[in-house]
C-alpha cells in the first residue's frame, strides 16, 4: 500500500477493536480495485469518544467508516441520513461520508441475505425463522427476514421487552409477516423446532467456552443453523447442531459481504464492486494468523 497526500481514510469504529479481520480486507480490496483509500481501525471506547470521532469525520475527507459492537445503536443518532433499511434494523454498522454529511446505511441485513443464498441456497421466503437476540445484530437479522419475505419469524431474547422494542419498530414494515417474541424458556422451542432458519444474533460464541444460546436438543436435520459469531475455534451452537443434524454456517461469509456492500456504497459506482473473492481469501488469512495468536474476533 502506497500511502501520500491523496490518500483517503476509511475504517471500522467499535470497542474492544484490536482484532477486527476487516482491515485486511478492505485493504484488499482497495489495492485491488486501484482506490489510493487506506482502512484502519479505530478504538472508541465510550459514547463521548463516538461523538468526537463522528464530528472529525465530518471535517476531514474520509470515504467512510464501518461500525460494529457496540455503537451500532448509538451511531444512529449521530448520523444526519438514514437509510430505510438502517431504520428498519435500529442500527447502521456503514457511513458514507459526503460533502460534511454523515449517510447511515445497514449493509449487514443484505449481506447475511447475500450469505444464506450463496452459501446455502436459502432463500427466506416463505420460510419460518428464530433469531436469537435483540440487539443490533438482531436488528439486521430482523431486516432481513423483513426483506426477504419470511413468513413467520420469532425472536427469542432473555430481556422480552426489548425483544417487543424490535418488533415494535418494524411493526409498519412487516408486510405480513407474523412476528412473535419470547424468552428463551417459553415458546422458544416450539419455534425452533418448526423453523426452517436459525440464526444466532448474540455475542455467545465469542469466547471458547461460551455455551450454546439455546439448547442444543432443539435442533433437527434439515434445519439450518447461522452463527453470525465468526472466530478461530467453533461454537458449542455449531458443534451442537452438527451433532443433530442440522447444517451450519459461520459468519464470516456475512462479514464479507456486508464489506462488499459498503465499498460499492462508498465508491458510488454502479459499474465498479467490490472484489468479494480477494476480500475472502484475506479474511480467511487474517483469521489464521489471529488463531495462531489465540485471538478471537467477530
Amino acid at each position: 500500500m502506497m500511502i501520500d497526500g491523496r490518500t483517503r481514510p476509511a475504517g471500522v469504529v467499535g470497542w474492544p477493536i484490536e482484532h477486527s479481520l476487516s482491515p485486511a480486507m478492505h485493504n484488499a480490496a482497495y489495492a485491488e480495485m486501484g482506490l489510493n483509500w487506506a482502512y484502519l481501525p479505530y478504538a472508541v471506547p465510550d459514547q463521548g469518544a463516538l461523538l468526537r470521532f463522528a464530528d472529525m469525520a465530518r471535517s476531514i475527507p474520509f470515504v467512510g467508516f464501518n461500525v460494529t459492537m457496540p455503537y451500532k445503536q448509538a451511531i444512529l443518532e449521530l448520523c444526519d441520513e438514514v437509510a430505510m433499511l438502517a431504520q428498519m434494523a435500529g442500527a447502521v454498522n456503514t457511513v458514507h461520508c459526503t460533502e460534511g454529511r454523515l449517510i447511515g446505511y445497514n449493509t449487514d441485513s443484505r449481506g447475511l441475505l447475500e450469505s444464506l443464498a450463496e452459501e446455502a441456497a436459502f432463500v427466506p421466503e416463505g420460510k419460518r425463522v428464530v433469531v436469537l437476540g435483540a440487539g443490533g445484530a438482531a436488528g439486521a437479522a430482523v431486516a432481513s427476514f423483513i426483506l426477504g419475505k419470511a413468513a413467520h419469524l420469532t425472536i427469542v431474547n432473555r430481556d422480552v421487552e426489548r425483544a417487543e422494542g424490535l418488533k415494535d419498530r418494524a411493526a409498519r414494515y412487516l408486510r405480513g409477516m407474523e412476528v412473535v417474541t419470547t424468552a428463551p424458556g417459553d415458546y422458544a422451542e416450539e419455534a425452533v423446532r418448526a423453523a426452517d432458519l436459525v440464526v444466532n444474533a448474540t455475542s455467545l460464541g465469542m469466547k471458547p467456552d461460551d455455551p450454546s444460546p439455546i439448547p442444543v436438543e432443539w435442533l433437527h436435520a434439515g434445519l439450518i443453523v447461522y452463527d453470525m459469531v465468526y472466530c478461530a475455534h467453533p461454537t458449542a451452537l455449531h458443534v451442537g447442531a452438527s451433532s443433530m443434524g442440522a447444517r451450519t454456517l459461520g459468519g464470516l461469509g456475512m462479514l464479507v459481504a456486508q464489506g462488499a456492500l459498503a465499498i460499492d456504497i462508498w465508491t458510488e459506482s454502479a459499474q465498479v464492486h467490490a472484489p468479494r473473492a480477494t476480500m475472502r481469501e484475506a479474511v480467511e488469512q487474517a483469521l489464521v494468523s489471529e488463531e495462531t495468536l489465540g485471538g478471537d474476533d467477530r
